[in-house]
């Protein structure tokens, strides 16, 4: 079942697991994966074209699938739906799908782990450096007898906090790049649901 809201005359249309996957059976209609390198890399909607939301390019997506029907996916449907709405145009009917692969996965449907994917999850690897950063500050503040050190700590929460209320991870950008953490030229990272 779907669900539509009305945005400057361009119409957002929410579909169901069930919906997409008819579709797709169907043919002429392409999922769109807006999330980043590593997530993708890690877990995916068989079939899903990437197309992250850090370089999200409607013209690009418009010509490479002239006349297809095309619905955004990420993990929860936030970026989806900001990535239909970057891509319609006035008066344009655009799909993304509702809860996203969250949903997907919670209705019952595969995906597809790829074998090379990283072994720690890019979100776990900035928790364990987050909590690392954080306790050296603190430790090198006691050690030294210099709060300073306590900036490390304050610095690491307020990028934390920032991640949190925007969706956009600094550490995460760039713990997706590292080598250990490349899979078919994956890098990149958000941490947006």
């Amino acid at each position: 079942m779907s669900t539509a809201t009305q945005s400057d005359k361009t119409e957002l249309t929410e579909l169901s697991p069930e919906m997409l996957e008819g579709w797709v059976r169907e043919g002429n209609t392409v999922i769109v994966d807006v999330r980043e390198d590593f997530e993708h890399a890690e877990e995916r909607i068989d079939g899903a074209e990437l197309m992250p939301l850090s370089k999200f390019d409607a013209s690009v997506l418009r010509a490479r699938h002239p006349g297809a029907r095309l619905v955004f996916q990420c993990r929860s449907g936030r970026r989806s739906a900001d990535a239909a709405g970057r891509y319609a145009n006035q008066g344009e009917r655009v799909f993304h799908l509702a809860g996203g692969i969250e949903a997907w996965k919670a209705s019952g449907r595969p995906t597809v782990k790829p074998a090379g994917a990283p072994r720690l999850p890019v979100m776990r690897q900035v928790q364990l450096t987050a909590g690392f950063l954080i306790v050296l500050g603190v430790v090198l503040a006691l050690i030294s007898q210099n709060l300073w050190f306590l900036a490390i700590s304050a610095f690491v929460g307020c990028g934390l906090m920032f991640a949190g209320a925007t969706g956009w991870c600094g550490m995460a950008m760039l713990l997706g790049r590292m080598p250990w953490n490349r899979v078919s030229g994956s890098g990149g990272a958000s941490c947006a649901s």
